[in-house]
C-alpha cells in the first residue's frame, strides 16, 4: 500500500510540474513518465533538466503514436473509398485516348489491386502503356472471335496453356499441371493480362494453391 501511495504522491508532484507547459497532454505524459521506476522519478522532481528530457521524449513519443494513429486512420478512409469512384476516374483517363473500347479497357485495368489502379491514376506513361496492352489483348480477342474456326481458337488456347504453364512451372513446379488448368478456366483477357504482369499470376497461383489445400 505504501508503494501505491508513494506512486500517487509522485504523480501529483509530477503533474504539478508538467501542468503549466503542457496543459493539454498533463494527463497523458504523467502516466507514461509513472511507468518509470520510483527512484527514478524522485530524481526528476529534484532535477529540472532530466525531468524536461524526460517529457520531451514522451511527447515524442505521444505525437508518433497520435500521428499513426491518424495514418492508419486515413488509410481506412481510403481503402473505404469505393471501387465506383476510381473506376469513374479512370473510365475519364482511359476515355482521352478514344480507342472506342473505353468501358472494356477501364473494366480490365480494374481487375488489378486498387493501389496498382491508383497508380494508373497518377501516372500517365503506366496507363498509356495499359491501354495499349489492353486494347491489342481486345483486338486479339475480336479476332478470335470474328474467326469462325473453332480450331484456330483451340490452337490459342493450347498456346496460352503453354505459355501460362512455362510461367507457372517457376513459381510452383510441383502443381504446375493442376494450376495452370485451374487458370485457363478464366476469361481470354484476364489470361492475356496475367501474362504480362508477373504479380498479378503470382496472385492468381496463390488463389489456385489455396484452392488446392482445400
Amino acid at each position: 500500500m505504501d508503494e501505491e501511495d508513494n506512486l500517487e504522491t509522485l504523480g501529483e508532484q509530477l503533474y504539478s510540474l508538467i501542468y503549466p507547459k503542457h496543459k493539454e497532454d498533463a494527463g497523458k505524459l504523467t502516466g507514461m513518465l509513472l511507468e518509470l521506476p520510483a527512484s527514478v522519478l524522485s530524481q526528476m522532481l529534484q532535477n529540472e533538466s532530466m525531468l524536461t528530457a524526460a517529457v520531451e521524449k514522451a511527447l515524442r513519443a505521444l505525437q508518433l503514436s497520435q500521428e499513426s494513429s491518424e495514418v492508419t486512420h486515413k488509410e481506412e478512409e481510403d481503402a473505404s473509398v469505393s471501387s465506383d469512384s476510381l473506376g469513374e476516374q479512370l473510365f475519364e483517363l482511359v476515355d482521352v485516348y478514344n480507342t472506342g473500347h473505353s468501358q472494356k479497357i477501364t473494366g480490365m485495368l480494374l481487375e488489378q489491386h486498387k493501389d496498382a489502379v491508383r497508380h494508373l491514376l497518377s501516372d500517365s506513361k503506366v496507363l498509356e502503356k495499359q491501354v495499349n496492352l489492353a486494347l491489342k489483348t481486345l483486338k486479339e480477342m475480336n479476332q478470335g472471335e470474328t474467326d469462325v474456326s473453332d480450331s484456330s481458337e483451340a490452337d490459342d488456347t493450347d498456346r496460352l496453356g503453354e505459355k501460362l504453364l512455362s510461367l507457372v512451372e517457376e513459381i510452383d513446379p510441383l502443381h504446375a499441371n493442376d494450376i495452370t488448368g485451374m487458370i485457363l478456366e478464366m476469361d481470354p483477357a484476364t489470361l492475356q493480362q496475367l501474362l504480362s504482369d508477373h504479380t498479378m499470376l503470382e496472385a492468381a497461383v496463390q488463389k489456385a494453391q489455396a484452392a488446392l489445400n482445400t
